[in-house]
């Protein structure tokens, strides 16, 4: 298919329970600056009363997007670090996002490279800071619409066929419920999985 094929994803696909679309959106494809990478592994933050959700506290200029309108990226520094992408979910006023965990490359391999510097295989795209590398993201993208033309965009792709499912990483100050909740979705039958251990068929 040539990348001027593919359909921009409508405001209404993330219009939905962060979990809902957390699930539709493995295998469903990112796109920037002639980078095409396809979603393989993704972590819900839902609305309301999740403990692990950024917008426990309420609205701050950090979480901002979160609350939408849904559509949107909310990419924030881990560890000052790594910049991890969130898509913003759920009504407008609700604060819910879709992690992207990891993915597999679709189209400009070699550029996906040279930003990783010169990682191969899955490490290359299996963690959410490597995806922030490889589609040169900041939290200047914050609020991004990835339902619109240019610059950051979300693509429909065929749906996947069994998935996976185990509980979210890295949320031990979470609830007891929530960190065990099985909202890290991932697509089975491949290495393009940042953490494949607690992962069960669902």
């Amino acid at each position: 298919m040539a990348a001027d094929e593919y359909r921009i994803l409508p405001r209404s696909f993330f219009a939905r329970d962060a979990l809902a679309v957390a699930r539709d959106l493995l295998g469903k494809l990112l796109r920037r600056d002639g980078v095409i990478v396809r979603i393989t592994e993704v972590e819900a933050y839902r609305h309301p009363n999740d403990s692990a959700n950024h917008c426990r506290f309420g609205l701050t200029e950090r979480n901002a997007a979160m609350w939408g309108p849904p559509g949107r990226a909310y990419v924030y520094l881990c560890y000052g670090i790594h910049n991890m992408l969130n898509l913003s979910t759920n009504k407008e006023g609700e604060g819910a996002a879709v992690l992207i965990r990891s993915a597999e490359p679709v189209l400009g391999l070699t550029e996906i490279q040279r930003r990783r510097g010169g990682a191969s295989g899955p490490t290359l795209l299996t963690g959410p800071g490597k995806i922030g590398q490889a589609l040169q993201l900041d939290t200047s993208w914050s609020h991004h619409p990835v339902t619109e033309p240019g610059g950051l965009e979300a693509l429909d792709a065929p749906p996947v066929g069994e998935i996976l499912a185990g509980p979210r990483v890295g949320i031990d100050f979470a609830a007891p419920d929530d960190r065990d909740a099985p909202w890290r979705l991932a697509v089975a039958g491949t290495k393009w999985v940042s953490a494949p251990k607690g992962l069960r068929p669902v």
